[in-house]
């Protein structure tokens, strides 16, 4: 079940790595978009924005595990690529030991800073205590995301993109069952939108167990591999985790400041980027796919110090996922409005803000494809500085947007928060993947002479 990277066509492999990832994005906006449309069709409008006004602050703990988790997964597959088999194992398990801890530390500090955190944002009053029941639930089974995404994550350093997407199916299907019969069936509101998550996440979770097991061979860890966890293991795989996860909270904190301007433009406002951001995503994680494709394959390959390679495989990965990018563009341009009125139904107003914020982010997709591809690669290839001063871009752009713009232009200026922070990122990992691959093929060219 494990997939070597480093051989055949590059365009071929990173399309068939990304197609799982792809279908599994797709499955999960799938899950979302129900979710939405059971909160904001049946419990109502200030429900929908009591659930998104918890947007950026779950992105801002689940960014940073999901990202924590790809890390310490990303020397898994270069050790892959290399052929370390021993190095593999003791990857994976200085993975699970890293798991522990993390879920421990974040669970608590972030159940802790919850309702702190929502009123510092200045969440409305009337929803603020549906948006804390929402939260605290999905902060409280952290654990089930930590579970779920380490066991995909490390499946995905050793090439297998296709049982993490049975698993993720597993987990979309299980939570809208879960969903309609705990907000129609047992009237739990809200928090029944998060314990359905939470549930099936652990479902899924759990299941991949056995599977890694059984059916992944190089990834059985035995006794001698536990005592090759040394504490130099373990801080080698936290110096590769730790800057994935800032770089995610990073970015995390730029919504998070846009929140709280739309916090303060009010309800419809606020449920109007709620159902456009559900949307925008099915346009979004496609691009991520590639981008997430981009890790494995390069890591892969530089640990097989194969860099020209690594330089095929980004121009051809880069040319599909753009022209994905400007497909979507125009189709959220023109008919975007058909989809938000799925969401919000006849609320006019609501849903011409949600439309105008699709055709402003939609027009700037092209960066953001680029983004997802130069950052994902660098990472892959053991650079977290430049992606993390990215992050930092767009932290800026971002807080540029919620501060500056909406004071002056309202919502308007909030639809310019993404493309801002998608152009103020991609003008460092644009110059550092250039310059990177440049060396790594002079150094690869000396090596050989």
């Amino acid at each position: 079940m494990t997939k070597n990277l480093t051989v055949g066509n590059p365009a071929i492999l990173i399309l068939s790595f990304a197609a799982p990832l792809f279908i599994g994005n797709l499955f999960q906006q799938w899950y979302n978009m129900v979710d939405t449309i059971i909160v904001g069709r049946t419990i109502g409008l200030d429900a929908l924005a009591a659930v998104g006004c918890t947007g950026s602050i779950n992105a801002l703990i689940l960014g940073f595990v999901i990202g924590f988790t790809q890390g310490a997964s990303i020397i898994t597959s270069q050790r892959f690529g290399a052929g370390d088999v021993s190095g593999v194992r003791r990857s994976f398990a200085a993975s699970i030991l890293l798991g522990v801890g993390l879920t421990l530390v974040v669970m608590l500090m972030s159940i802790l800073s919850a309702r702190p955190l929502l009123r510092f944002l200045k969440t409305p009053t009337e929803i603020l205590d549906e948006a804390y029941s929402y939260i605290v639930v999905i902060y409280g089974g952290i654990g089930a995301a930590v579970l779920f995404n380490l066991c995909s994550n490390i499946m995905r350093a050793v090439g297998d993109s296709r049982t993490p997407l049975i698993f993720l199916v597993l987990a979309c299907i299980i939570n809208s069952i879960l969903d309609f019969l705990f907000i129609l069936v047992f009237h739990t509101g809200v928090a029944g939108a998060a314990y359905a998550t939470v549930i099936a996440q652990l479902l899924s979770g759990l299941l991949c167990i056995p599977v890694l097991v059984k059916k992944i061979p190089l990834l059985r860890i035995t006794q001698e591999d536990w005592r090759g966890v040394t504490a130099a293991e373990v801080l080698t795989h936290i110096k590769g985790a730790l800057p994935m996860g800032f770089q995610a909270s990073i970015i995390s904190i730029g919504m998070v400041t846009v929140q709280f301007a739309l916090n303060q433009l009010g309800i419809m406002v606020v449920a109007a980027y709620t159902a456009s951001q559900k949307i925008d995503q099915f346009a979004i994680m496609p691009m991520a796919s590639f981008g997430a494709a981009m890790t494995t394959y390069a890591a892969q390959n530089y640990g097989a110090r194969k860099i020209d390679r690594i330089r095929k495989g980004l121009i051809q990965c880069s040319l599909m996922s753009c022209a994905f990018s400007l497909l979507m563009g125009v189709l959220y341009f023109f008919a975007g409005h058909h989809v938000v009125a799925l969401f919000i139904g006849k609320e006019s107003e609501t849903l011409i803000l949600a439309h105008r914020y699709l055709q402003i982010n939609g027009s700037f997709y092209l960066f953001l494809a680029c983004l997802f591809i130069f950052r994902h690669t660098l990472q892959g290839l053991g650079d977290s500085l430049v992606p993390t001063i990215a992050g930092i871009m767009e932290l800026l752009m971002r807080t540029f947007a919620a501060i500056i713009l909406s004071a002056h232009f309202g919502f308007l200026g909030i639809c310019f928060a993404g493309p801002l922070a998608y152009i103020g990122a991609c003008i460092p990992l644009t110059r550092s993947i250039i310059f990177t691959i440049k060396k790594l093929l002079r150094k690869e060219r000396l090596l050989r002479t």
